[in-house]
């Protein structure tokens, strides 16, 4: 009878610190999400990785609850060390998967106050790149750490960890040795994040081909074309070859159109069709103007119209309209001025006789 006793009163104390855990962990995890929520106004709060942060931390809460319990329990002694063993590993990997998710939080907060879809997008494409090259770095750090941490929890482990340590120095030797260009590259993103020669959704030109930077890792680096293929070039690339970054400063840019027409046309005429062009174009952002005679040859004459646009895909936009409705002005107002090809006969010479002598 005392042994039955014994074992419902170990039972119902079991049932009182699992459900008792569940409760406490409950609220201090729901007020922890309040008060982060109030601190922090940018985090959503339908956020998902948010929840699961939520969903952590109410375990972790419960764990620690059980821990700090558990000897009032008095387990066997083979079932008290299983019980602690699996009670530090769901620890070690609670407390992973945590760290993991509010780096994932900070992310959207991240995306939520520094967007790239604004015009003058440089700093936040300059806090998007160091921020999406250190993650990865962070995340590399903390699954070492888990796992070392869940490993450590065995004696077995911890009795090698010692050898291990010692001979860290000669296989890290051997390794470095055996991985120089996949070391080389990860130092490549690591300068890369640090200096910035490219940043995330920059305008570059890599390999004769026009893009966007589309992601960064350590090892590499995504290249967006402008017909949606994807560029896949080495970060030690942007480091030792030359290449174009439009975007570099800002975002604005230059862009020009070149016009061939006859001499005789007023280039007055043409400056102020453009002026009327630009000013019903949203894509111009009124900075830039002109139109300049660059060339001339003998039988017509080298226009070039200079615009700005506040970014790589409108410049390109705005050229081609611009060019559309020059060439359609001058079609339709003045067709004698586009180019053509002039023959002079002199009296007593045929055009055969001519193309003979030319010849």
């Amino acid at each position: 009878m005392v042994f039955i006793k014994l074992e419902t009163m170990r039972l119902t104390l079991i049932l009182i610190l699992f459900f008792g855990g569940l409760i406490v962990s409950f609220i201090i995890s729901r007020t922890l999400k309040i008060i982060i929520l109030k601190s922090f106004p940018l985090i959503e709060k339908g956020s998902p990785w948010l929840k699961k942060c939520v969903f952590l931390g109410q375990f972790i809460v419960f764990l620690l609850i059980f821990v700090s319990f558990a000897p009032l329990m008095e387990f066997p002694v083979y079932l008290d060390s299983f019980f602690r063993q699996v009670l530090k590993i769901l620890m070690a990997l609670s407390m992973g998967l945590l760290a993991a998710c509010s780096i994932l939080v900070f992310q959207e907060v991240l995306v939520r106050k520094y967007s790239v879809q604004e015009k003058d997008n440089l700093k936040a494409r300059k806090i998007h790149t160091q921020f999406q090259l250190f993650k990865k770095i962070i995340f590399l750090i903390i699954g070492i750490i888990t796992f070392i941490a869940v490993m450590m929890s065995f004696e077995a482990f911890r009795r090698i960890g010692t050898a291990l340590i010692a001979s860290a120095g000669v296989a890290g030797l051997v390794i470095g040795l055996a991985a120089q260009k996949t070391l080389a590259a990860v130092l490549s993103g690591l300068q890369l994040a640090i200096t910035q020669p490219v940043r995330i959704d920059d305008v570059v030109i890599v390999e004769g081909e026009w893009g966007k930077i589309e992601e960064l890792t350590l090892t590499y680096v995504v290249v967006r074309t402008w017909d949606l293929r994807r560029l896949i070039v080495p970060t030690t690339y942007f480091l030792e070859k030359p290449f174009q970054n439009w975007t570099r400063v800002s975002s604005d840019l230059l862009g020009t159109v070149f016009i061939y027409t006859d001499y005789n046309i007023s280039v007055d005429l043409i400056r102020e069709e453009i002026k009327g062009i630009l000013i019903e174009d949203p894509r111009w952002d009124g900075k830039v103007s002109g139109v300049q005679v660059t060339d001339s040859s003998k039988g017509q004459m080298e226009l070039r119209i200079l615009i700005s646009a506040s970014n790589a895909g409108d410049a390109w936009d705005l050229r081609c309209a611009v060019r559309e409705r020059v060439l359609s002005f001058i079609r339709q107002k003045y067709p004698e001025a586009l180019p053509r090809t002039r023959v002079q006969v002199e009296p007593g010479h045929g055009l055969k006789q001519n193309y003979q002598d030319s010849c």
